[in-house]
């Protein structure tokens, strides 16, 4: 799954999409698309993170209290 990441506007690659589903997880491992070399990856705040078309993501992603 690809998603934005707001602060650099590149696309990121999730590498695990569990712990993106996760409300009690505020990161996730992904891998920057950006230039023409495969980038490392490394962790990205969720907060950060929104859909390619500019949608946030799901607060049941976000808040584990989100039925409240």
């Amino acid at each position: 799954m690809y998603l934005t990441h707001v602060p650099s506007g590149d696309l990121v690659e999730v590498l695990d999409q569990m712990s993106l589903f996760d409300p009690c997880r505020e990161r996730v491992a992904g891998r920057l698309h950006a230039g023409e070399e495969l980038q490392e990856a490394e962790q990205f705040d969720k907060t950060d993170l929104r859909f390619p078309s500019g949608e946030g993501l799901p607060r049941c992603w976000l808040d584990p209290d989100y039925r409240r």
